[in-house]
């Protein structure tokens, strides 16, 4: 009789387990009736950055795909707005104009089917001259490292708009929704003088007495790869050293380029600085004056590679 008990016990157990899972998964969710939203889908950044050396000839260009219920179908359109973006040391961002502005609109008929994809796709380009006159700015007005911030807004034929105000960070960033309805596309200034040089170097002065005549040699400036427009140098002070007896060693000192404006920095083995100013420069020979926190200096000019001219520099 116990063990009866027991059993029925157990039965009746199992029945109140059941009933609440079932209670778990009811009632039927109306899927059918959820309501859908669109988003836009980069299928490729064709051009992200402007060169600030060949703003005529820069783009913004994407390859979009519109995601929704009809595969594309409710887009009405896509709104293209821009503002321009700059930050100033001590200070911080600067925007022009405060709010975006809309620089071009992409109607419905502009999204059509493709052979890769069910969803319609489009693929447009604005031009860096576009984007500087919509925000109210020149070229001249244009700095190497401004930004350009574009924000898509798509509209549907239900009056409902979809941005960066309504995205969730997973469609957002996803690599599968790939959907950030912004684009931040930088100023750039392509640099590309690595490689290795003839050099003449005079009037090399120190406290620790100076060295006639000239020296002649080759230097090489690699580039860094982890700072665009940096290169290291074999020898921060062109061979001066060779005068003392002494060798470069284990120094660090770099040229930098930032949009045609060369700087020198970095140590030598003794922890001294480095710095450089730019006297003159052609398409044949660059000219500067190096100098390091020792006083010890040196008048260089690096001849052109190759017959590859240097290019403008400031």
């Amino acid at each position: 009789m116990k063990m009866l008990k027991y059993s029925f016990g157990l039965f009746l157990g199992a029945l109140v387990f059941f009933s609440s899972c079932r209670d778990f998964v009811e009632p039927n969710v109306p899927y059918s009736e959820f309501d859908t939203g669109a988003y836009l889908r980069t299928i490729e950044r064709t051009s992200t950055t402007f060169n600030f050396f060949d703003l005529q000839n820069s783009k913004f260009a994407l390859t979009l795909e519109a995601v929704d219920i009809e595969d594309g179908g409710t887009v009405e359109n896509v709104e293209i707005r821009v503002r321009h973006r700059r930050l100033i040391p001590g200070v911080g961002l600067e925007f022009t104009p405060e709010e975006d502005v809309l620089v071009r609109t992409l109607d419905k008929s502009e999204f059509q089917p493709n052979a890769d994809s069910r969803f319609l796709r489009t693929t447009f380009e604005i031009p860096a001259l576009d984007a500087i006159q919509a925000v109210g700015l020149t070229p001249a007005d244009i700095e190497g490292a401004d930004v350009f911030e574009f924000r898509l807004v798509l509209n549907d034929r239900f009056g409902r708009s979809f941005s960066t105000d309504n995205v969730t960070t997973n469609v957002a960033g996803a690599p599968f929704y790939a959907s950030p309805f912004q684009y931040n596309v930088s100023v750039i200034c392509p640099s590309d003088l690595g490689g290795t040089y003839e050099f003449e170097q005079s009037n090399m002065e120190s406290i620790y007495g100076s060295c006639a005549g000239t020296i002649t040699g080759t230097t090489t400036w690699t580039p860094v790869s982890s700072t665009p427009g940096a290169y290291t140098i074999t020898d921060g002070t062109f061979g001066f050293w060779d005068c003392y007896g002494d060798s470069w060693g284990s120094g660090s000192a770099r040229i930098n380029d930032a949009c045609g404006t060369l700087s020198m920095s970095g140590a030598d083995k003794y922890g001294a600085s480095y710095s450089m100013t730019v006297v003159s420069a052609d398409a044949d020979n660059l000219v500067f004056q190096w100098l390091n926190s020792d006083g010890e200096t040196g008048l260089v000019t690096v001849k052109s590679n190759d017959g590859k001219p240097w290019p403008e520099l400031r």
